[in-house]
């Protein structure tokens, strides 16, 4: 009888709680009605947003540095909101191994630089037609001091080889494999740009020089310095796109085919094919980038240094554009609910600007979601922490294809903002790799997306906080 009166007692006291929260609301955003989020809830609260362009990131891929991209874009887009875009690649080349030699009075046939795709590629792959350029570069980029996407490398003038035609990211082909000594035989390779060098260019700068200049890949790369490869813009047509070229693994090379006397029977003639490593073995490999928006809305909002709020904001994949984002009444709100509050619940749902995802131009498919620490460094938020208590591995950030938004769970960032746990030095928003491991937060290199969002002033397309809270008396 003991236990039934604590029972009933306990109900009652639930009941009453239950009863005296006025203001009690359920999120409702596709959850079970077991687990629907309780409190009350404010989603007016101003947030401020503001175009900025993306902070330069480095584009360094090489032996000495696993974390960075294996993946580096090339190419050149047209976009009738963004403006221009480019990307070109400056290659270390490799000897194929120690102490490489040509052989006795080498002729070059031929030789073909491979560069194989990612399939991250963004643009038109059915009307344009692109024309790659492939120069010599003018200093040996292992002496760089940095490799920022910003960087542009010095290349010759003279025209060392080009590629024009349709690209075709996701059609794989076969080649000549050249046997010494054997019948050449056909072998599959993978999708790739396939473009010959000049060879005039590769018997003078390859097959001619020395053994000591072939003897490792540091002395060789005093000779031959490496490749500068970008689009021709005057002879691309249509609106074009950005390819990324996977320079991971042994797909991205030099394949040099020549013949040579025979090292046993002069009056004979051997055919060889060598490969010459470009990538993560080759010594540095980079990337250059640049953005163009002058004639567009971005342009000017770049250029507004007031507080003026836009009805869209942009973002940019290849280090481009991002969004800050302020909450200026946060603490007011907070100190007029009268009494200490524990967020429940906080999101951040981002609309994408409607009829802004028209193919190919399609959005970003993940955002990255940072806050500044004291030293102005990229930092995560508390949500993307995993020894934080209030870490729930369901942060957000992909794109909802149906809904057209993004949400993000900022829970504890908010509430470390109210407490003054969190100094407020800026929340950006920008694009994100598609997939990752881990919460990325430095700029998006990898991919070449864009998304155009909404701001609080847009009629339609918002950018809105839902914050689930209990008073605390």
């Amino acid at each position: 009888m003991k236990f039934s009166k604590l029972d009933l007692l306990t109900l009652l006291i639930s009941l009453f709680l239950f009863a005296s929260c006025n203001e009690s609301n359920t999120l409702g955003l596709d959850l079970d009605p077991e687990n629907a989020v309780q409190g009350a809830l404010v989603d007016t609260l101003t947030i401020q947003t503001k175009t900025m362009a993306d902070d330069p990131s480095s584009t360094f891929y090489g032996a000495s540095s696993e974390a960075n991209p294996s993946l580096l874009p090339l190419g050149f887009i047209k976009d009738p909101v963004f403006g221009t875009s480019e990307a070109s690649l400056a290659l270390s080349v490799a000897v194929p191994n120690s102490a490489f030699s040509f052989g006795t009075n080498p002729i070059i046939d031929s030789a073909v630089l491979v560069l194989p795709y990612a399939p991250q590629f963004y643009g038109d792959t059915t009307t344009s037609v692109y024309s790659i350029d492939v120069h010599q570069l003018t200093n040996n980029i292992a002496k760089e001091a940095n490799y920022l996407s910003n960087k542009q490398y010095a290349y010759q003038n003279t025209l060392t080889g080009n590629f024009t035609g349709k690209l075709k990211p996701n059609t794989p082909f076969k080649v000549t494999a050249v046997l010494t000594g054997a019948t050449d035989t056909l072998k599959a390779a993978p999708a790739s740009i396939r473009i010959k060098l000049d060879k005039a260019f590769a018997q003078a700068n390859l097959a001619n020089l020395s053994a000591a200049n072939l003897a490792n890949s540091t002395v060789f790369n005093e000779y031959f310095k490496g490749l500068h490869v970008s689009i021709n813009k005057a002879k691309t047509t249509g609106n074009g796109g950005i390819m990324h070229i996977n320079l991971d693994g042994t797909n991205s090379k030099l394949e040099v085919y020549y013949r040579r006397q025979n090292a046993t029977t002069a009056t004979s003639i051997d055919t060889v094919a060598s490969v010459f490593p470009v990538g993560k073995t080759s010594g540095p490999v980079a990337a250059s980038i640049k953005h163009d928006y002058e004639g567009t809305a971005i342009a000017t909002q770049l250029a507004d240094v007031s507080n003026k709020q836009y009805d869209v904001t942009y973002l940019q994949s290849l280090a481009g554009l991002k969004n800050k984002i302020t909450f200026p009444h946060l603490q007011a709100f907070a100190k007029n609910v009268g009494s200490r509050i524990v967020i429940n619940k906080a999101e951040l749902v981002v609309d994408l600007s409607a009829g802004t995802d028209v193919a190919p131009f399609i959005p970003a498919q993940r955002l990255a979601l940072y806050q500044l620490d004291i030293a102005g460094q990229r930092a995560l938020i508390a949500d993307q922490v995993s020894t934080d208590k209030r870490y729930t591995g369901n942060f957000g950030s992909g794109y909802n294809s149906v809904s057209k938004t993004y949400s993000f769970i900022v829970t504890g960032h908010i509430q470390d903002l109210i407490d003054g746990k969190t100094q407020d030095y800026g929340t950006f928003l920008a694009p994100a790799p598609p997939s990752m491991a881990e919460y990325s937060i430095a700029p998006n290199i990898t991919t070449a997306h864009r998304s155009v969002i909404g701001s609080m002033s847009n009629g339609t397309n918002k950018i809105k906080l839902n914050i689930y809270y209990t008073k605390i008396d």
